[in-house]
């Protein structure tokens, strides 16, 4: 197998990394990621947003539908309840840049076909975009990166990452050269189903607020 088969069987965005440039060098280059079979079903890549002064990074699992129709991360539901929570817990957007482990959107659709259902997407496909997420932590360099639920804790922290039992404390981000932290949260998404939303949005800001007194 040779050419666009090979790069899709070996599931590794490396090859569509740019040589050299910015952000918008790499996210130009990122709308052509074919480095895994979600971009066939994709509307298309939706890139992390901030700049590159950005103290704190804050990295979800992959974008949802609206996200996926509007190509920029944390614009729906889940979106405006982080930023709900980023805005209580004291922290300044123009401090943050957001972004994804998962630059497509996996999803399934309903009987009638109309509805896409998120799908998590697997380990293979995370570690697939991980060159995409490697590459906005050096351009960006923030201070301390939020990890918000369990595949983009497994994406910086390794597959035994847990939610329930790593979260809220800073800790050194493995394979960093440059004094970046990282803290594990709950994604919002997992608030808005949640019987306990209340509870667990309270959860989420709490955690946003060890992130603002850490930077």
């Amino acid at each position: 197998m040779t050419g666009a088969g090979q790069r899709e069987a070996a599931y590794d965005a490396t090859p569509y990394l740019p040589d050299r440039g910015g952000l918008p060098a790499h996210q130009r280059a990122a709308a052509g990621c074919r480095g895994c079979p979600l971009y066939r079903d994709a509307t298309g890549t939706v890139f992390g947003r901030g700049g590159t002064g950005a103290r704190l990074m804050l990295v979800g699992e992959q974008p949802g539908d609206q996200e996926d129709r509007e190509g920029a991360p944390f614009v729906g539901p889940a979106g405006r309840l982080l930023f709900r929570a980023v805005a209580e817990a004291g922290i300044d957007e123009d401090d943050l840049y957001v972004t994804n482990a998962v630059k497509h959107f996996k999803f399934t659709r309903e009987e009638t076909g109309k509805r896409r259902i998120h799908k998590a997407p697997s380990l293979r496909e995370t570690l697939a975009c991980r060159p995409w997420l490697e590459a906005e932590l050096r351009l960006v360099s923030p201070e301390l990166v939020v990890t918000l639920g369990a595949t983009a804790g497994r994406a910086l922290l390794g597959p035994s990452f847990r939610v329930g039992t790593d979260r809220g404390v800073p800790r050194p981000l493995p394979g960093d050269e440059n004094g970046t932290r990282v803290l594990a949260t709950v994604h919002p998404s997992a608030v808005l189903r949640s019987p306990r939303r209340e509870e667990m949005y309270a959860g989420l800001v709490a955690d946003l607020r060890t992130a603002a007194d850490a930077l």
